[in-house]
């Protein structure tokens, strides 16, 4: 039986909402929805590259916190406030994970947890070493 690893990043809403920012059970790591929120507003302002930029170091972080990689991403949701500005996430999402090339999905939402956040990015890995 694999054991249930709970990785936390110490984010205000883990608590409240009852979540992990990352999960790993067996050679599977789920990453919770991750976005650029600081407590003093988005980190990177209203530039969306750079709130990418951000949401995917922190999935990094939670990914090797975990023991994966970014290499054993097999899948990537982008959750964006305005589909007319994908190609900057896109863009972002292809530095860090263009050689891996997961599965990816893109898709605009209404609004998320602060208004200021433009993006939010989850993320799966296999690790297979």
């Amino acid at each position: 039986m694999s054991t249930r690893r709970l990785i936390s990043s110490g984010g205000p809403w883990e608590a409240v909402v009852g979540y992990s920012r990352a999960v790993r059970v067996g050679d599977h790591v789920s990453v919770a929805g991750t976005t650029a929120a600081t407590p003093d507003g988005p980190a990177g302002g209203d530039d969306l590259a750079e709130q990418t930029r951000v949401c995917l170091t922190r999935i990094r972080a939670a990914l090797l916190e975990a023991g994966a990689t970014l290499e054993d991403v097999v899948r990537t949701r982008m959750f964006v406030t305005d589909i007319s500005r994908w190609e900057e996430v896109g863009r972002v999402h292809g530095e860090f994970l263009g050689h891996v090339r997961p599965a990816a999905t893109m898709v605009e939402v209404s609004a998320l947890i602060d208004p200021r956040l433009l993006v939010e990015i989850e993320a799966d890995a296999v690790i297979v070493r």
